[in-house]
């Protein structure tokens, strides 16, 4: 039973692992023909970017934290499901990573989709035309 419940932790953590690894940071895909701002590109990118962070807020603490408060509920739900089916070590470590590993996805989904949808518009309302913006 300790051993089931030391892997679902280990499997938390390493699913908030993934969460921190550091990714080349996504920018906007910005046509710069006919613009006549094109010369503050590079600047308007670095300011949309922060102000698009701020907007948001940072998406790898979230998912790290929803990681970890899923799983716990998760690890609850499993074990409160295992005893009663005569196994709650068993049913903590699967309830633990399931709703650890599912809620820290989804809210890093969430995160960097409004994070792209902010530094878009940011970018939009500085006069520049956005040809991709996921």
């Amino acid at each position: 039973m300790k051993r089931m419940v030391g892997a679902s932790l280990c499997l938390m953590v390493l699913g908030s692992g993934c969460a921190t690894k550091q990714q080349p940071p996504w920018k906007p895909t910005v046509d710069t023909f006919a613009n006549s701002r094109s010369q503050y590109v590079t600047q308007d990118l670095a300011e949309c970017e922060q102000l698009a962070l701020q907007a948001t807020g940072q998406t790898v603490p979230q998912g790290v934290r929803a990681t970890v408060v899923g799983g716990l509920i998760g690890a609850a739900t499993g074990a409160a499901i295992g005893a009663g089916l005569g196994s709650p070590g068993r049913g903590a470590a699967v309830g633990g990573a399931a709703g650890g590993v599912g809620l820290g996805a989804t809210r890093i989904a969430r995160s960097e989709t409004a994070f792209r949808q902010a530094y878009s518009n940011c970018m939009r309302q500085r006069g520049h035309n956005i040809v991709s913006s996921s």
